[in-house]
């Protein structure tokens, strides 16, 4: 087996009982190990092509037939990718022409035959007293119009600081930010029956503070965590939380309307930059300017062509998941929930990869299509609607700003029992892909085309969602102090389930999310089961059936012999 990393150590970290210790193995950086022998840039346009495959990838030991994929690319990166080739090149390469050249040599080739097309930079707004929303804005607006006591879409995040930090060196670093980005100075509110954005040119921003015991950290999370006023800017707190002298917590909140979960990656960086006294070029655009670029960008051909595809996904009947729940749905959407965390160990985790690499496909899809098998087996649906976020910066112009980018793809697969998992994931690789070339045309505009009578106690189009996270809160030391991500237990659940996928030092960890006005801990626990089971299974049978994939744990087969059991004493 060749290995994908190789690490110096001075001497291996063992855990109390004498083990090596997982753990605390630190992080590999720079290079990558695929078997591929390094071949380096032989003109201008593959050493251009390398620097961009090195920055998303975010390694340098990289050559120019290493595969973007087996190098650690994924469906986003992808995208992130063909954004950079289009404003470096002047070129249309599509995220599908990305899979079918994966290598830069193979770019190479592709990008000299297609020719150019102009890249178009997003243009600086000229200053006026209020500004059009984006499409998700609008819904979130409306959202919260409906009910604007609620937190479910608040984006807290917290980090543990260990060391003692200056109050007022954290707040004038809030303050840079604020200034910085205007989303983070916008509020919102109804003109002329339309929501739209104003931008103030300078806010006031108050920084929190306490002291609390270690018992208590929850309770003050939760307090902090409250609802916000759109209608009044900064839609952005913070506080410092002392638990005592060399350890604090700091914990942010921003709403959903004004910011995503790349945003506050951004956020926490270049709050780190202005810590540290480090100097930041000045941002060209600002969130507002692509807010008019997208409005302006609906009526586009590039844009209609899109909508025709999601149009013709959708033709016919839409179908409704009905999953064995443990409590009548309430008639009005209740966003009370809980999660679960369970973790798919190294073993599986490279049977997985192995699995997607033969196939074509990438980590996300293979999950993606166990989501899908499960689904199936509760239901017996053989017609299903997923949703899937995507980061919605397919602009190259957007990379650096903090504001409300991410669009929903609703995912339509058809797991037929009778299909192999191989032959349904193949489907599932042409479905992601096709997604994402036309992941333009919003989400919001799809449900609008589509005239869906809506539920009040559902959400439109689907009802469950996969998130494949590859972009979290980095660990980061500045002038004497050390950060690290703190984990929220957040008791919200926007949808019905919501399985979340994170991989970590080699291996993949799962975060269950699930409404507790359906489901009880109970079925979320056997529904956790159930899926690492069927990782198990198409991992060592890819050839399987759908409908004989086998889900159940140890335990409940045990349960059903016992019960089929017509010899047993009652």
């Amino acid at each position: 087996m060749v290995p994908s990393y190789i690490v110096r150590l001075d001497k291996m970290p063992l855990s109390a009982n004498g083990k090596a210790d997982r753990k605390s193995l630190p992080e590999p950086e720079g290079t990558v190990n695929t078997g591929v022998e390094y071949r380096a840039p032989s003109n201008e346009i593959e050493s251009r092509l390398l620097e961009l495959w090195q920055e998303v990838l975010g390694i340098s030991e990289i050559g120019t037939a290493h595969n973007f994929f087996d190098a650690g690319g994924h469906s986003l990166k992808a995208a992130e990718l063909a954004s950079k080739i289009n404003k470096s090149f002047n070129s249309g390469v599509s995220i599908r022409e990305i899979f079918d050249n994966p290598t830069v040599c193979d770019m190479t080739q592709h990008i000299r035959k297609a020719g150019q097309k102009i890249f178009k930079a997003i243009e600086k707004a000229e200053e006026k007293e209020y500004y059009p929303v984006s499409s998700a804005q609008k819904r979130l607006y409306i959202l919260d119009r409906i009910d604007g006591n609620s937190t479910a879409y608040n984006l807290p995040a917290a980090v543990t600081i260990e060391g003692s930090p200056d109050l007022n060196a954290f707040k004038r670093a809030f303050c840079e930010l604020i200034k910085r980005h205007e989303s983070l100075r916008t509020s919102f509110e109804m003109i002329n029956g339309e929501p739209v954005q104003k931008v103030r040119n300078t806010i006031e921003f108050d920084m929190g503070y306490s002291e609390i015991n270690e018992e208590n950290i929850s309770n003050e999370i939760r307090d902090f965590i409250r609802p916000f006023d759109l209608s009044k800017a900064p839609l952005i707190r913070a506080q410092l939380c002392k638990i005592n002298e060399s350890k604090y917590i700091l914990m942010f909140d921003m709403h959903h309307i004004i910011s995503d979960g790349i945003s506050s990656v951004i956020l926490v960086k270049e709050f780190f930059e202005i810590f540290k006294a480090n100097r930041m070029s000045a941002l060209r655009i600002q969130y507002k300017d692509f807010c008019i670029w997208q409005n302006n960008m609906l009526n586009s051909a590039e844009i209609k062509a899109q909508q025709a595809y999601w149009m013709n996904e959708f033709n016919g009947e839409i179908p409704v998941l009905d999953m064995p729940y443990d409590y009548q749905r309430p008639p009005v959407q209740d966003y009370s929930g809980d999660s679960i965390t369970f973790m798919v160990e190294e073993k599986l985790y490279t049977r997985l990869e192995k699995l997607a690499s033969e196939n074509g496909a990438t980590l996300y899809m293979v999950l993606l299509s166990a989501f899908y098998t499960m689904l199936y087996r509760y239901t017996g649906q053989e017609d299903i609607i997923i949703g899937s976020p995507t980061a919605g910066r397919q602009h190259a112009d957007t990379e650096n700003l903090i504001g409300m980018f991410v669009n929903t793809l609703a995912l339509r697969g058809y797991p037929d029992g009778n299909k192999t998992f191989n032959g349904f994931l193949t489907e599932t690789r042409e479905k992601v892909i096709s997604a994402f070339e036309n992941q333009e045309f919003q989400f919001e505009k799809l449900v609008e085309s589509l005239n869906i009578t809506r539920d009040p106690g559902r959400n439109p189009l689907f009802d469950v969602m996969f998130v494949m996270q590859n972009m979290g809160i980095p660990q980061m030391e500045a002038n004497g102090l050390k950060f690290s991500p703190y984990n929220l237990d957040r008791k919200v659940s926007k949808f019905d389930v919501t399985l979340e996928a994170v991989e970590q030092n080699g291996s993949i960890r799962f975060n269950l999310e699930y409404g507790t006005k359906l489901f009880s801990g109970l079925t979320a626990k056997r529904m956790a089961g159930h899926y690492l089971n069927i990782l198990k299974e198409i991992a060592l049978n890819p050839g399987i059936k759908l409908s004989e994939v086998d889900m159940l744990t140890d335990a409940e087969k045990e349960e059903l012999r016992s019960f089929n059991n017509t010899s047993a004493a009652y």
